[in-house]
C-alpha cells in the first residue's frame, strides 16, 4: 500500500492538468492540483533574502507576515500585519507589506479608500466571486470580508491607499516561453526545464522562485506576453476598432487611475484577465461593473490577453 500511494498522486495530477490545461485560461486561475503527500514540518532554519537583515524560519514565515523591509513602507497596522486569530490572515501575507501581492492576489498600493472598501463589500455580500469555483484566493478573500468589521476594513484600506504603485511586473512579448505547473496558487518553471509555445497564454512567473516563496517584497514578477500583444492592446483600448470603448474615458489618459476608478497600469495581467473574464461571465458585480460590462462583452480571450499585456507594459 506505501507503493500506492505516489502513484495514485501521479494518476490524480496528470488527470487534475489535462482536465485544468483544456480550459483556454487555466493560466490565469492557476489551481494547486490535489496531493496525497503528507506535509513536512517546516524548516527551522534560518531564511533570508537580499538587502536585508532579517531572519525569519520556513515555519514563521508559513504561519506568519515576514517584514523583511520594514523601512520600505510605514508602519503597517495589526489587521495588515498580524491578522486576527483564529483566522483572519493578515492582509500583508497576501497582498505583501508593499501591497504589490502576487499574481493570485490583487495589487492594492494605491488603490483609493473608497474603491478597497467596495470591493470588500461586493466580496461579503457575493457581489464578487470567481469563475472558477476552486480558486482559492478568491475564496479566502470571501472569507476575510465576511470576518472583518468596518473599522477594520478602513484601517487595512488606508494603509494600502497610502502606498506607491511601483514597478513590479516585467512584460516580455515572446513566443517561446519556459514549460511551468501550478504551485502555491501560481505558475512555477517546471522541473527538469524545458521551453514550449505560448499561444494564447500570458505566463506569469516569478523573476526568484526563492525569493517569492519567502514572501520577499522585493522580488517581482516577469510576464510573458504572445508577441505582437501589446501594441494589439493599446489599438484595443483606444476604442477605434468597435469591439470595446476607451478605456482612458473611465480609467484616465495614462490609465493610472481617475477618482474611484482603479489604475490599470503596471498591474498583473494574470489579474486584468481574471476581472475581464469574470464580468463577462457574470461572476461579479457592484456598483462599478456595469459600466465594465459593454467593455468586455465582445471581448476574445486573446483581445483580454493583448489588453491585459498592453495595461501591465505600462509605467504605474
Amino acid at each position: 500500500m506505501k507503493q500506492a500511494a505516489p502513484v495514485l498522486l501521479l494518476v490524480l495530477t496528470l488527470v487534475f492538468a489535462f482536465a485544468q490545461q483544456s480550459d483556454p485560461l487555466y493560466w490565469a486561475y492557476p489551481v494547486d492540483p490535489p496531493s496525497t503527500a503528507k506535509p513536512h514540518p517546516p524548516s527551522n532554519k534560518g531564511q533570508h533574502v537580499p538587502g536585508s537583515s532579517a531572519t525569519f524560519t520556513k515555519a514563521q514565515i508559513d504561519n506568519g507576515l515576514p517584514d523583511w523591509h520594514p523601512k520600505d513602507h510605514p508602519p503597517m497596522p495589526s489587521v495588515v500585519a498580524k491578522g486576527q486569530e483564529p483566522s483572519l490572515y493578515p492582509c500583508g501575507y497576501c497582498h505583501l507589506p508593499n501591497g504589490l501581492g502576487r499574481p493570485e492576489n490583487a495589487t492594492l498600493a494605491g488603490l483609493p479608500v473608497a474603491y478597497i472598501t467596495q470591493q470588500l463589500a461586493d466580496f461579503k455580500n457575493g457581489l464578487r466571486k470567481s469563475s472558477v469555483p476552486q480558486h482559492l484566493p478568491t475564496n479566502l478573500m470571501i472569507g476575510v470580508a465576511k470576518q472583518c468589521n468596518a473599522d477594520q476594513v478602513h484601517v487595512a484600506a488606508t494603509y494600502f491607499a497610502s502606498l506607491k504603485l511601483k514597478p513590479w511586473i516585467r512584460v516580455v512579448e515572446s513566443a517561446i516561453v519556459p514549460k511551468t505547473h501550478v504551485a502555491e496558487w501560481m505558475l512555477i518553471p517546471s522541473n527538469p526545464a524545458g521551453t514550449e509555445a505560448i499561444g494564447d497564454r500570458i505566463i506569469e512567473l516569478p523573476e526568484d522562485l526563492n525569493r517569492t516563496e519567502l514572501r520577499d517584497d522585493r522580488s517581482g514578477f516577469i510576464a510573458y506576453v504572445p508577441v505582437g500583444s501589446v501594441q494589439e492592446g493599446k489599438t484595443l483600448a483606444s476604442g477605434t476598432t468597435g469591439k470595446t470603448v476607451r478605456c482612458s474615458v473611465c480609467h484616465g489618459d495614462d490609465l493610472r487611475g481617475r477618482l474611484n476608478v482603479p489604475a490599470l497600469a503596471g498591474r498583473s495581467p494574470s489579474y486584468l484577465v481574471r476581472q475581464m473574464n469574470d464580468i463577462q461571465n457574470g461572476n461579479r458585480h457592484g456598483v462599478q461593473v456595469g459600466l465594465m460590462k459593454p467593455a468586455v462583452r465582445n471581448l476574445t480571450v486573446k483581445d483580454m490577453i493583448a489588453l491585459a499585456a498592453y495595461c501591465a507594459s505600462l509605467q504605474p
